[in-house]
């Protein structure tokens, strides 16, 4: 299995209080990013031609609708998004998807899985032993090959 580390991803109830810091302080700058449920912004640390420079995702709670969020990554309680707690999940690229899940499987370990809109990318969200999110990022492909056997 390859494994490289994809971005960090930070969940905030100030959206633009994020993006002022790391636009206007550290130098990222806000580019494309999927049509997800909820709110946010993809910051990258380079060419905005590849997803993969997006090194920052800044996920906004949108307290009068927080439906959208809470289907797609889960609910968690705003007063937790401090310091650390603000850190909502790490991503990897990843290689092998039928491995893993059937490694999940063995092991007894529920994952989440979901297809991102228009960037080909298969995600498997797991949680590690410490509440931590673990994000990884599947190519499509893998998951549409897996499909096909499945239903063979």
């Amino acid at each position: 299995m390859a494994l490289s580390l994809n971005h960090v991803s930070i969940r905030t109830t100030d959206l633009a209080a994020t993006e002022r810091f790391y636009v206007g302080l550290l130098g990222l700058t806000a580019g494309p990013r999927p049509e997800f449920p909820f709110p946010g912004l993809w910051l990258y640390q380079g060419s905005h031609e590849r997803y993969e420079h997006a090194a920052v995702h800044v996920i906004g709670l949108d307290r009068n609708d927080p439906a959208g969020l809470k289907a797609y990554l889960g609910d968690r309680d705003p007063a937790s998004l401090e310091g650390s707690g603000a850190i909502d999940h790490v991503a990897f690229f990843a290689t092998g998807l039928k491995e893993m899940l059937d490694r999940l499987a063995q092991r007894g370990i529920s994952c989440r899985e979901r297809t991102v809109p228009g960037l080909g990318l298969h995600q498997v969200f797991l949680d590690d032993p410490n509440g931590i999110v673990v994000e990884l990022n599947y190519p499509q492909a893998e998951a549409q090959a897996l499909n096909a056997a499945r239903e063979a």
